[in-house]
């Protein structure tokens, strides 16, 4: 294999996988390999599952040198450092993450977060390609998470799941984990998912809305319910977007 192929693992609450990717065409070129997330998410306990994962994708490819490597987590990133931690061990707030990960595998990492990660996916392989402009990437599952790219340029950390509508966190009453808590009906979870977006456009105007998440496989059933300015589409990698996302951002 050469340079233009990488490694992308995407860390979860509940799974880790990982595949060898090719950077131009977003591709698979190895199974895509998945474990278990190690029971309370400590760091010592997923760093060592993830190196297990990784020592079996280097065996897979049987590469001289190693791929360039991308991990995506679901925390805010910043400057190779995890502010926050969901569905995780709060251990790890506010701990060096990626040095940590660095020195456990024994070679450089592109470390982001899960959603950003998703979204850089989507605009160079999928459902934003080629788009113009503000892409915000929402994936509607235990709670919203986000991403901005303009013109394909990723800003990080957006976090907009995160903001106050009706005093609450939106994602507190649009995540698809709200449908399925309070037995929301498509219809009166599309009136809530409608308040979310209308308030994203009121705030920063963009070109497109891309949906991921599991739910967004079914999106037929609530996407034609909303009525919003910006064209909204479902994500196309859905599963595999943060595998891509990681893989792609190795290169930057």
């Amino acid at each position: 294999m050469a340079t233009d192929h990488a490694i992308g693992i995407d860390i979860g609450g509940t799974g880790i996988k990982g595949a060898v990717v090719d950077l131009g065409s977003g591709e698979l070129v190895t199974e895509r390999i998945k474990i278990r997330t190690p029971e309370g998410g400590r760091p010592a306990d997923i760093v060592t599952a993830t190196r297990e994962l990784l020592a079996r994708l280097d065996a897979a490819v049987q590469e001289d040198a190693p791929l360039p490597l991308g991990v995506c987590f679901p925390a805010v990133v910043r400057a190779g450092r995890t502010l926050s931690a969901a569905n995780i061990s709060h251990e790890w707030i506010g701990l060096a993450a990626e040095e940590l990960f660095e020195q456990a595998f024994g070679r450089h990492i592109h470390f982001i977060n899960d959603a950003d990660a998703a979204g850089y996916a989507e605009s160079r392989y999928g459902a934003a390609r080629d788009a113009r402009g503000l892409v915000i990437l929402t994936t509607l599952g235990t709670g919203i998470g986000t991403a901005l790219l303009y013109d394909g340029v990723l800003v990080p950390n957006s976090e907009l799941g995160h903001l106050e509508l009706d005093g609450a966190d939106a994602e507190d009453r649009a995540a698809y984990s709200a449908m399925e808590r309070e037995s929301l009906s498509w219809e009166a979870w599309a009136k809530r998912l409608q308040r979310y977006y209308r308030h994203l456009e009121l705030l920063l105007t963009p070109d497109l809305f891309v949906v991921g998440g599991g739910v967004s496989k079914h999106h037929e059933q609530f996407l034609p319910l909303l009525d919003l300015t910006t064209p909204i589409v479902p994500a196309v990698h859905r599963n595999n977007a943060g595998i891509l996302g990681a893989a792609a951002l190795a290169m930057l």
